[in-house]
Parts: structure tokens; sequence; C-alpha cells
């Protein structure tokens, strides 16, 4: 329910995090004086600041409180270090640089860098998210179905398009992450281009132009791009009040369809629901159908249509492989060595190094052994 706006994420996401480990089970038990130095949390609890040596009702470790400071305080980042990190890229425009891309090289790049894992035009697969599904406008107005009341209705579409706040984040997330894995690679000239084709396959508009296979976009352009869905996220936590609002909105349940029970009584940590329906357990089972229920649990047969190992290579590992363990590179053999069986299970189950499970593609076991096959000698068997 946050907008994507990455500071305000952190700021809310770790003051949670921080209430709810002072919190302990306690809940909102404590002294009355402990309750009024305390601040109720985004969760609804409580946390409580240490008073002689007790956190609300419970004592804390004197020894772990004192030793914290030496363990957990590093030294002040310089200058420089902080400049390194700082590379946010804010809807008001803080951050972005100056540059300009059109939608024509976007789409060069993107065939060239991105196609692998996000599909074509945007479309996804293998694992990797869609970055569009057609009209952004018109498909932000799906984001109020309800399959709860209409089962057979299409759910909400959750594009870049249809669904983020801010092209801020966009352009941050391209920037910094991307290629995979190739990060922070692209110049602002290709992230400009990248964004405009993203624009242009969402079927967005800027300040009432459309952004055509010609548009150029730049700075001045990018600071009037308006998602369609801009003011579709609550709370708001934009400005100095982010926090405080957040909690009064959590506050009563009403705001998100839900309910308060009990408010500000003592937490239930178990057994909390009391029994309403009574269980009648059936001894034996039942027998007795006619026909007799089948007990064969084996899955259908499929037919196994095999591919072209170069074809799949060119789609989908060529972005990485070209550079580094190309097919039939002498760079194979120390990994050759450890036997083929091990190679299969690392390009089947993906490394931590980077490798997605099969390439990312959705191929059988078998048919992408035949593509490891190919690249690890350079000849298709």
């Amino acid at each position: 329910m946050f907008k994507l706006d990455r500071k305000l994420i952190i700021t809310a996401s770790t003051a949670a995090a921080v209430a709810l480990f002072t919190l302990g089970c306690g809940g909102s038990t404590g002294t009355t004086e402990s309750k009024k130095a305390s601040k109720i949390s985004i969760d609804g609890g409580v946390s409580y600041p240490v008073v002689n040596d007790k956190t609300g009702p419970y004592y804390v470790n004197p020894q772990v409180a004192q030793d914290a400071p030496k363990i957990y305080n590093g030294r002040v980042p310089t200058a420089n270090e902080l400049k390194a990190w700082n590379k946010d890229i804010m809807p008001d425009g803080t951050g972005l640089p100056e540059g300009s891309g059109s939608v024509e090289d976007g789409e060069e790049i993107y065939d060239a860098k991105c196609v692998m894992c996000h599909g074509d035009f945007g479309s996804g697969g293998g694992g990797y998210p869609a970055l569009s599904k057609g009209n952004a406008y018109d498909l932000q107005k799906t984001l109020t179905n309800n399959r709860w009341k209409d089962p057979d209705a299409d759910g909400p579409t959750r594009e870049f398009g249809s669904y983020w706040p801010q092209a801020s984040t966009l352009f941050w997330y391209i920037k910094d992450g991307m290629p995979h894995p190739f990060s922070k690679s692209l110049s602002d000239d290709e992230v400009y281009a990248l964004v405009a084709y993203v624009l242009n396959i969402n079927e967005m508009e800027i300040d009432g132009v459309e952004v055509d296979d010609e548009y150029v976009l730049d700075r001045e352009k990018f600071l009037k791009i308006k998602m369609p869905n801009r003011n579709g996220f609550e709370p708001n936590i934009d400005g100095p009040n982010a926090l405080p609002g957040v909690r009064a909105y959590y506050a009563n349940a009403k705001n998100f369809g839900a309910q308060n029970l009990n408010q500000g009584a003592v937490r239930c940590m178990k057994d909390c629901q009391k029994a309403s329906v009574k269980t009648k357990r059936i001894n034996g089972g039942i027998t007795g159908f006619l026909p007799p229920m089948s007990d064969v649990r084996d899955l259908p047969a499929v037919k196994e249509v095999k591919v072209d190992p170069k074809e799949v290579y060119k789609n989908a590992c060529a972005m990485c492989h070209d550079s580094y363990l190309a097919p039939g590179s002498d760079e194979w053999a120390g990994y050759v060595a450890e036997g083929m069986d091990t190679v299969y299970a690392k390009a089947i189950k993906g490394t931590q190094g980077g490798m997605p499970a099969k390439g990312g593609t959705s191929l059988s076991d078998a048919n992408f052994k035949t593509v490891v096959d190919y690249i690890t000698t350079g000849k298709v068997k």
C-alpha cells in the first residue's frame, strides 16, 4: 500500500521493524510511566524506552546495552562514500541527471540487453516481470477488479504503467541495477532511451503528447510524466508527517477494511479464537464409490518437442555468455572437470553467481541439457 518512494519506504519499514523488535510479546502492557514515554508503532503495538534496566514489564541485559555501541557503531562515512551510495532518483527530480534518449534507440538497447529476460515488448517470461501488458490508462482501471466478488472476472493488472505511482523509480532501478548481471553499465542517455521505450510500449503520454516511436525523452519532459496510478495508494507517506500519518491511518482499522477488537487491551498471544464450530471425525474413511475411485497418480504423458540449442542460446543466454563462458570456450574446462552432472544441476537450478534457473527459460530438463551441451562444447549433438 506504500508509494514506491524508496527513501520513505526504507524509513517506514525500518521504523516498523524497530518497533516490533522493542515490543516483544508484551504488546500494549506495561507501566503507566512507560506508556507515556512510548509511541504506538505502525502495527498497533507499543514500544518502550529502557528505564531501570526494563523495557515495559521486561528486563533487558544491561551488558548488551552497554556493548551495543562498540559492536554496531562504525566510523562516520566519508563524503565520497555517501556520494557513491546516494544515487536515489526522487519524484521531484532530485538526483535525475541531464540527458536524452529516443524510443527508437531504447528499442535497440532493449533488444540487445533486456529482451532475453523481460520478453518481446516487455511481455515478461522465464520468471522475470513483465514491463507492459498494454495501454496503461485502461489497465489502471483493472486495479479495482475484485475476484472475491466476481470469481470469473480478470484480476488487477499490476505492471509498471498501470500500477507504479512514480516513473522516477523506473529510471533509478534501470540506472542502478540493470541490465543483469552488468548493473551500472548504462549511460544516462541509454537509461533515458530505455525509459522512453517502456513508456512507449505502455502507450503513455507526457503532457498530452503521445510517446510514439519517434519520441525523444529528456529531463524536462521526464519531470512532466504523470503516472495513471499516482494517487492510487494509501496511506499517503509523502512529506514530513509521513510516519505519524501512517500510524494514525492504521490505528483506525476501518481505513483498510478491518475491525478494531479490544483496542488497547492486552494482546492475545495464543488460543485467541474461541471454538465456534463443532467437528466430527469419521473413522475408517468412506468406501463404496461407484465407479470405484482411482488411485492412479500418474501425470498425463507430454510429448517432448526438441529445440534448437543455438536458437535458445541466442535468445536466452548470449547476453551473459558471449562475454564469459561462450560456446566451446576454454573457460569451460574447469567446470566440466567437475562432471557434467554437476554442470547440468547448476544450469537447471541456477547459481548464486547470477545464473537464473534454466537461463530464465521454461524448457524441460532434457531440452535444457542439450543447450548446456552446446554451450560447453560449441557443438550441437
